[in-house]
């Protein structure tokens, strides 16, 4: 399928997913007896890698933590506790977040507090 195809299958831009083919989550393949354009066709499988990486950065991993995802994933690298590990992983950074997002909050509730007290 061409890259138009693939951008309304799965519902991401042609810009990001030209982005994400430089970045080397996958490849298109280029017909080499065509020399008058540089299409590229993508196979059916990248659908799958796209809605990984969809599903990956909805859940806070970074572009780097999801290529490294994608090729290990994808080349059968990871055990299932490997991938069990690498989504707790991914868990324990967020509840850190979720705790310094918290005190960051009781930090501002507290300068309202303050601020309504006339010492700030």
């Amino acid at each position: 399928m061409l890259i138009n195809e693939l951008s309304k299958r799965s519902g991401v831009s042609i810009p990001t997913l030209r982005y994400y083919e430089n970045y080397g989550f996958f490849k298109g393949v280029s017909n080499e007896n065509v020399k008058t354009n540089n299409y590229k066709d993508y196979d059916e499988s990248i659908l799958e890698k796209i809605e990984m990486i969809k599903g990956a950065k909805e859940a806070g991993f970074t572009l780097s933590e999801i290529k490294h995802l994608l090729e290990s994933w994808f080349n059968k690298r990871l055990s299932i506790d490997k991938k069990i590990a690498v989504v707790n992983n991914k868990i324990e950074e967020i509840d850190e977040k979720i705790r310094q997002l918290e005190n960051v909050r009781k930090l501002l509730s507290d300068c309202i507090v303050d601020i309504k007290n006339g010492i700030c």
